[in-house]
């Protein structure tokens, strides 16, 4: 699985702002605060509202705040809402992109590759990643 910078770009933005549950971050104050160009980070907050991982507060003091709790995101999810389901090899997403897969003997090991990567990021939320150093 690749994992994109616009992706990387995210978790750090979740990262941030789970630190900060109670606060509403600005666009500015979390692209400074993460190292993530500002005009990038609004198109990613977009996204993440859209999937409901982050919620926009209108008005002077407006930004973005979690939708969720800190437990309750889990990396793979904000990859996801970023770049769509990743794997390996594109077989191990859909089958019926290769017409070999029914085949080969590769294809169970790409399937199972994915269902690791997958389960080990699920496994990985925003509280315990604060944790983490």
């Amino acid at each position: 699985m690749y994992v994109t910078r616009k992706a990387d770009y995210a978790i750090r933005c979740v990262l941030y702002l789970s630190r900060h549950v109670e606060r509403v971050a600005s666009v500015e104050e979390i692209s400074g605060e993460m190292s993530v160009p500002r005009t990038f980070l609004a198109k990613i907050l977009q996204r993440l509202l859209k999937t409901g991982i982050v919620k926009s507060i209108r008005g002077v003091k407006g930004g973005f705040q979690l939708a969720k709790k800190p437990q309750d995101i889990n990396l793979l999810e904000v990859i996801e809402t970023i770049q769509g389901s990743s794997a390996a090899n594109i077989c191990a997403i859909d089958k019926r992109l290769c017409k070999l897969s029914n085949t080969c003997s590769v294809h169970p090991v790409w399937v199972e590759i994915r269902g690791m990567v997958e389960k080990r990021l699920r496994e990985e939320n925003f509280e315990t990643l604060l944790k983490k150093k």
